[in-house]
């Protein structure tokens, strides 16, 4: 509805979501900044050992137990910024977009919630994010969590919908979280 032309499932999805809780269109998730490098699989194996890179060249979901509870040291802002960010891991054209552009497409939602997110144009399916502690699964069939570009301090803005609620949120860059992409 806001006139942007948006990737039609989430990045991993084997199919456009048929439900909210269609698990085949839930798709990976993804640490904030990172590449697809195999990290994103809802079964990767989790390290605690904290990349020093933006390329951690392994597939492991690392979790963080200390501030800034981010997946690299030092935090680098600039990993998902545009189609030319250094970690894009959209399709060619196509980038993560920015929290306004979030807050845009939800401002055209029927309901607020999980409804308004499936009956929206993007049919955004509650895939639940994963924790950047431990690496669990949380949420998964009722809450969805969609990363933007926008970054806040030393966490990363996040849109966030439950049944009876949809807004934008602050996380830590090590959560996994879900991934659509926007053509640029």
């Amino acid at each position: 509805k806001t006139g942007k032309i948006w990737l039609n499932k989430n990045l991993g999805a084997s199919r456009v979501a048929t439900s909210p809780t269609d698990e085949a269109s839930y798709g990976d998730l993804y640490q904030w900044g990172r590449a697809a490098d195999g990290h994103e699989k809802r079964n990767a194996v989790t390290t605690t050992t904290i990349s020093k890179t933006t390329n951690p060249w392994h597939s492991y979901f690392i979790c963080s137990d200390k501030s800034p509870w981010d997946w690299c040291e030092p935090q680098n802002d600039n990993l998902w910024q545009g189609v030319n960010g250094e970690n894009n891991p959209c399709p060619k054209g196509y980038r993560i977009p920015t929290a306004a552009e979030w807050e845009a497409e939800m401002a055209t939602w029927s309901s607020e919630g999980s409804q308004g997110a499936f009956n929206s144009p993007l049919k955004l399916p509650v895939a639940g994010f994963r924790n950047y502690s431990d690496g669990s699964l949380n949420t998964v069939g009722s809450h969805g969590n969609y990363w933007s570009s926008t970054v806040n301090g030393m966490n990363a803005r996040n849109l966030y919908f439950y049944s009876s609620n949809a807004t934008m949120d602050g996380n830590n860059r090590a959560y996994g979280s879900s991934v659509r992409c926007l053509k640029d």
